[in-house]
């Protein structure tokens, strides 16, 4: 456990989101938990940090983005108590984290629907799996051929880092098939967080785009999508993810250096209960709990 971590920074990290923890109990030594990763994850994991902060003032909690990779390296380096990912660990991470002696440990702590957006203008509403994976291959490169306006089509993904860079390419760009080796099309515009790609596309009619949908907000178009020709269409919901209708949906984790132990084992057990699982709901994601919908 990392417990050298500096007081003043964390405090700072915390009270740009909300209100500072509260002060730990005379005698009561102050504990540590580093927690890294997925940008998806950041806000909820902000939130969590908060919330639990306020309850166990003797623990203190630094969180902080870079996309899932970052977290994993950062878990494989033992410099995070905790990782966050919007993917599943790759297997190339798992064994640069064996030969550091380190099983990493998964958690699902909350689930997550990815929202293709396009400006309101846009008269588009809806898209098939293969439109979205021609699309962003290239093959389809002008609205008109979706049935849309004569403009340009104007590709934003998150950057390569991503988790959820790395689940929109294999679930959507490839359309969930192992041997399929399809990429992104070159002139696709990377940008480091969702934030970018809401902006972006806010600004762009020509742009299309795709966000984890609590990022997502209600000025955007968002895109019903059909796992294929004579399916339904399906919008993104909680609802949605929980009764698999809707195609691009994905779990989210929370990784430890083997089974966790003392204030990190107590922090992740408060984040599967119920409480901390009606906070996944207010930030827009899809709680892990029957019954834990705010």
């Amino acid at each position: 456990m990392r417990t050298a971590r500096s007081l003043l920074v964390i405090s700072v990290l915390l009270v740009g989101c909300g209100s500072a923890p509260a002060s730990a109990a005379p005698g009561h030594p102050v504990e540590f938990i580093e927690n890294r990763g997925s940008d998806t994850l950041v806000n909820l994991a902000l939130a969590w940090a908060e919330l639990y902060q306020q309850e166990q003032p003797e623990v203190r909690i630094s969180v902080s983005g870079g996309g899932s990779g970052v977290g994993l390296a950062a878990l494989i380096n033992g410099t995070v108590d905790i990782a966050n990912a919007s993917r599943q660990i790759k297997p190339e991470e798992a064994e640069q984290a064996q030969a550091h002696g380190i099983r990493p440990t998964e958690f699902v702590v909350a689930r997550d629907a990815i929202a293709v957006i396009v400006h309101p203008a846009n008269p588009i509403g809806r898209l098939t799996l293969q439109q979205l994976s021609d699309i962003y291959s290239g093959q389809i490169k002008n609205w008109s051929e979706v049935g849309g306006e004569d403009r340009p089509i104007v590709r934003l993904s998150r950057e390569t880092n991503s988790g959820t860079h790395v689940y929109f390419l294999e679930t959507v760009v490839r359309l969930g098939q192992k041997d399929n080796h399809t990429l992104f099309s070159t002139d696709t515009l990377l940008l480091p967080s969702s934030e970018g790609i809401v902006s972006e596309v806010r600004q762009n009619p020509n742009a299309i785009g795709y966000d984890g949908l609590g990022y997502v907000p209600p000025d955007l178009k968002v895109i019903a999508v059909s796992r294929g020709v004579g399916e339904a269409y399906v919008l993104p919901s909680a609802a949605t993810v929980n009764d698999r209708s809707y195609p691009i949906a994905r779990d989210l984790y929370m990784y430890t250096a083997g089974e966790p132990t003392g204030v990190v084992t107590a922090y992740l057990e408060w984040i599967l209960g119920q409480e901390a699982q009606q906070v996944v709901g207010k930030l827009g994601f899809v709680p892990i709990l029957t019954g834990a919908q705010p």
